[in-house]
């Protein structure tokens, strides 16, 4: 028997192909069903980029079958959690969603080796999201 998830996180970029991917990839990984992941690009590449595939397979998480997405009205107004990685004025505010902006370099056009610092970096921001919605859950 599973129960709802304790909250739902967007996670945002330009092209939905490298930061907010492997953002969801991680958050979906460590939390599990806890959470509802989502993530979008205001201006969504066609194919989420390879050295991040890769740079995420290496610590065992496969985003391969992730596809680029477009930002939406209704994704925002589903999400608790809005986690903006340089989308700029793109992202619509709602009252009510707790929203961050993570400045995180871009893997676009980069090779793997330049993907890794970002990757673990996005990680490292992940485990200290989760610790953060668990201790709001119990607050």
């Amino acid at each position: 028997m599973s129960s709802a998830p304790l909250a739902s996180v967007l996670f945002v970029c330009v092209h939905n192909a490298g930061r907010s991917q492997m953002a969801a990839g991680f958050l979906q990984h460590l939390a599990g069903d806890r959470l509802e992941v989502r993530s979008a690009g205001s201006i969504p590449g066609d194919r989420v980029n390879p050295a991040a595939v890769e740079a995420m397979a290496e610590v065992g998480i496969d985003i391969s079958a992730a596809r680029p997405k477009i930002l939406t009205t209704e994704a925002v107004q589903a999400s608790d959690y809005v986690i903006t990685m340089g989308c700029g004025d793109a992202c619509p505010v709602f009252p009510g969603k707790k929203y961050l902006d993570w400045a995180l370099e871009d893997p676009a056009g980069k090779g793997v080796d330049a993907v890794r610092p970002i990757r673990d970096e996005i990680k490292t921001r992940i485990e200290a999201l989760i610790t953060e919605i668990d201790a709001e859950q119990e607050a």
